[in-house]
């Protein structure tokens, strides 16, 4: 059994952590591998670079719209695997590699479980086993796909389950598949729907809400489910109910309408779920919620005395950016126990990296209402500015995108609760709105006081702006 100052469980954001201002004490980093969590290898990283190579193809697919005699061929998928996953995989061992090299970090890799309190057994990624104790924990094991129960998906043949992915696994495929049903309209969902429909795989998008990306304000998700369901098949409304053989090769799905989809291949993208059970907190006597995550208070600490968790592993905003600013909190904490810092998390900003892009922080106007404050609503399309004439966003030349910043304020304060964005670059548009909304800034005089680039994009944020305080003053 060896002891160390500070044990890390989990090498995602966690592997923040470990600097040379804990170069004094003896620290522990132990992650199954490979470095760099779900974000490097199976998520936010390679997703992104999947995502820009399909908005190249989806725009030489249509370059019809501005007169342009474009067209997408296909794609070289192995190369576009290699060429993402390659470097991906190359950050990862050398984030490894760089905490190895340091002398007060061991890496210790293999899957770690509780057996008391700051105690572990870590079973080795080359065999046996090795005991852990330490004065301070960090969990920040994140979470794993979650699979849903549906008939059938347990009785598949070996090679009939190697049809069946998800976001885990479905960026290494061997070969573009020719089709593809992706059950769940979240942002994972959507985001790689978009990419293999971009890519030539014809995707069919199953959700049981009325419309994808249903967490959402409505108008934005009305939007986005209206230009999608114009480029492949969606079917909201609607649940896979069993999964078999399709007759010859591929995959047979039933939906609860009696239809049915026969595919090449099932992606599985319906949430995600804490790895706490895996890691077996209660021993270790830290309280979890009903869904797994651990419980923290503003501090990042646990139940457990000396335990801490960051990321994925606790928050109920399971984003990279929010992982990150939680680990910078429990750092300083680790080291400054007798000046803690808090973390805030009252804007966190999401965004939606599809075709159209969305962006969202704060309220939407439902949940804003149901709260009882008294609402003004300010918006503008982006075909009311003249960078939007330069994406054929009006119904000059087809149909009208509907593309649009929604901006919501409470009357009361004069500030913003709220933003909602869907349409190009909503992912950067959005952060003038954050910094506004991070920094008490009332609506009124917010966008005269400052210049507007003309005729950039972000003009469509002004118009919204303006629109806003004229709806404050009515």
């Amino acid at each position: 059994m060896t002891h160390y100052d500070l044990v890390i469980v989990g090498a995602g954001s966690g592997n923040m952590i470990a600097g040379h201002d804990f170069s004094h004490l003896r620290v522990a980093i132990v992650d199954r591998g490979p470095f760099g969590g779900t974000c490097l290898n199976r998520g936010c990283i390679p997703s992104k670079m999947y995502l820009h190579t399909a908005e190249v193809a989806h725009s030489a697919a249509t370059g019809a719209r501005f007169d342009l005699a474009t067209s997408y061929d296909g794609a070289d998928w192995p190369a576009i695997r290699e060429r993402i996953m390659g470097r991906v995989d190359e950050n990862a061992e050398s984030g490894r590699e760089g905490q190895s090299e340091k002398d007060w970090v061991d890496v210790v890799v293999g899957e770690a479980h509780f057996t008391g309190p700051r105690q572990l057994v870590v079973h080795l990624a080359d065999g046996g086993e090795t005991e852990l104790t330490a004065d301070q924990v960090v969990i920040a094991t994140g979470t794993r796909p979650t699979i849903p129960p549906i008939d059938g998906l347990d009785d598949l043949s070996e090679s009939d389950r190697r049809r069946v992915h998800t976001s885990d696994s479905v960026m290494r495929l061997s070969d573009l598949p020719a089709s593809m049903a992706v059950i769940g309209g979240g942002y994972v969902g959507s985001e790689l729907a978009h990419v293999f429909a971009s890519l030539g795989t014809a995707v069919t998008q199953v959700e049981s809400e009325d419309v994808l990306l249903a967490s959402q304000d409505r108008e934005v998700a009305e939007v986005f489910t209206r230009e999608v369901a114009e480029r492949y098949d969606v079917r909201c409304g609607a649940k896979v109910v069993r999964v078999e053989p399709a007759e010859g090769d591929g995959l047979l799905l039933t939906l609860d309408d009696d239809s049915t989809l026969t595919v090449e291949c099932l992606l599985l993208a319906v949430g995600r779920r804490a790895n706490s059970d895996v890691l077996a907190v209660e021993k270790a006597g830290v309280d979890t919620y009903d869904d797994g995550r651990v419980k923290v208070d503003d501090q990042q600490r646990t139940s457990a005395e000396g335990v801490f968790a960051l990321g994925d592993a606790s928050t109920g905003h399971p984003l990279k950016h929010v992982a990150n600013h939680e680990a910078r909190v429990v750092r300083h904490n680790l080291l400054n126990p007798d000046d803690l810092q808090s973390v805030d998390h009252r804007f966190v900003p999401q965004a939606v990296f599809a075709s159209p892009q969305v962006a969202s922080v704060g309220l939407t106007e439902a949940a804003a209402r149901d709260e009882g404050i008294d609402l003004a609503v300010g918006r503008t399309e982006y075909a009311d500015t003249a960078h939007g004439w330069a994406y054929e966003e009006d119904d000059r030349n087809g149909p009208a995108t509907g593309h649009v910043v929604k901006l919501l304020a409470d009357r009361a304060t004069g500030l913003l609760v709220g933003a909602h964005l869907v349409g190009p670059q909503a992912s950067v548009l959005i952060q003038p709105l954050l910094t506004a909304m991070a920094h008490d800034l009332p609506v009124k005089g917010l966008a005269r006081s400052q210049y507007w680039i003309h005729p950039a994009l972000t003009e469509v944020v002004e118009g919204a702006l303006l629109d806003l305080e004229r709806a404050l003053r009515h």
